[in-house]
């Protein structure tokens, strides 16, 4: 396929994925979408194909495959995947990224969607791709050498960020928010990452999680909103671990459902109404301003300051 016919086939695939999620009035997302080419952030073919049913070798060699919803494998071992397009096109969407915003990619993976991200913000703005496996952070580091407003790092996505930034975006599910994430939001500032629970099989962690959603987080001034915004299927955070009782809670908070009327998260004070998970420094509430689950949660709107 020649080069022109591979840009409209990216342009027809940043249509479909968006138009899935009905994403509407977001020409510079639609215009990412079309321009980062996928291929050259899944490494060289023959490319394995994710399913129902295990991974699937894609024969073809020819890069129009991969412009669908679907997910490639990048460690196929160890079930690390170029996640979902429209998945991934939901969340950016909501994170509302503006140019010269700063933002911390947590779990950046071979760094495709972290090229995303760094058009969106443009040269003003700037992105810090942090990725725990060495070998994925050395692919991120070659894919993004053209992408001068990105940094890729090699470390711990939960001592990440370490200053003011505007977005975080985290692309591995793990049972509580990181202090950094929350912290070093500025005002307006917004997290989203897979709140959840490790997968366990007859021989131990998968390495995947069992339960999983979407939540988006907004930093205001004096409290922080938050917004479900679907159930995920993520791989489960490396070097991190939590205790077994609080799992079993969370485990069963989503068995309970309710996440949908999630209004806000409670950090480092004492609880103070009625939660639908709660822990004794965070929680998530129903509502800050009534003990009773609200019949809906009006959605967080998006807004960003400059990057300093």
């Amino acid at each position: 396929m020649d080069d022109e016919a591979l840009a409209q086939c990216r342009r027809a695939y940043a249509s479909r994925v968006l138009t899935k999620e009905g994403i509407q009035d977001d020409d510079a997302l639609l215009q990412a979408y079309a321009t980062v080419p996928r291929e050259r952030f899944l490494g060289p073919p023959p490319w394995r194909m994710a399913g129902w049913y295990g991974y699937v070798d894609v024969p073809s060699g020819d890069a129009s495959v991969v412009y669908q919803d679907a997910l490639f494998a990048l460690q196929h071992k160890r079930h690390v995947n170029n996640g979902s397009p429209s998945l991934h096109a939901r969340g950016i969407h909501k994170l509302a990224l503006r140019r010269g915003d700063m933002v911390c990619h947590v779990g950046a993976g071979s760094g495709y969607y972290t090229a995303i991200m760094s058009l969106l913000v443009g040269a003003e703005g700037c992105v810090i791709a942090v990725e725990f496996d060495g070998e994925l952070a050395a692919r991120a580091e070659a894919n993004l050498r053209d992408y001068p407003n990105v940094k890729v790092v090699h470390g711990n996505g939960v001592e990440w960020p370490r200053e003011p930034t505007n977005a975080v975006y985290v692309n591995f599910a793990v049972h509580r928010p990181a202090d950094p994430w929350v912290e070093h939001l500025s005002i307006g500032g917004r997290l989203i990452f897979p709140l959840g629970v490790p997968d366990v099989d007859a021989t131990g962690p998968t390495g995947l999680a069992s339960y999983a959603g979407f939540f988006l987080f907004r930093r205001e001034d004096d409290a922080y909103a938050v917004e479900f915004l679907c159930p995920v299927a993520f791989v489960w955070a490396e070097a991190v671990s939590g205790g077994f009782d609080s799992y079993r809670r969370l485990e069963a908070s989503f068995g309970r459902g309710g996440m949908q009327h999630v209004c806000a998260l409670r950090w480092k004070t004492e609880r103070q109404g009625d939660e639908w998970y709660s822990e004794k420094d965070w929680g998530l509430v129903y509502s800050r301003l009534t003990a009773t689950p609200p019949r809906s949660c009006p959605p967080i709107a998006g807004s960003s300051s400059a990057c300093r």
